[in-house]
């Protein structure tokens, strides 16, 4: 997985949190498949359609914090991630 200090997106600019459709048991191979990327400031009260129960892992950057909820519109049981 990145470290959470290099999330960067391809023109420099500072990411948030990346959101991975594939893990593994084995961390080297941690952090694979597509990629959901979260910017700084984003506030998603929706998954999008296609990462419905996709995530598997991911990395928050520093000085980011992740909240996700268990059901759509931000609702159910809340957890926060940081890096």
């Amino acid at each position: 997985c990145p470290d959470p200090s290099s999330l960067k997106s391809a023109n420099g600019t500072r990411i948030c949190a990346q959101l991975y459709s594939e893990d593994s048991a084995y961390y080297e191979q941690c952090c694979a498949g597509d990629a959901l990327v979260v910017m700084p400031e984003a506030d998603v009260p929706y998954m999008p359609y296609s990462w419905a129960a996709r995530a598997s892992s991911l990395v928050v950057g520093t000085r980011c914090e992740l909240q996700v909820w268990s059901q759509a519109g931000k609702r159910g049981s809340k957890k926060k991630f940081s890096a």
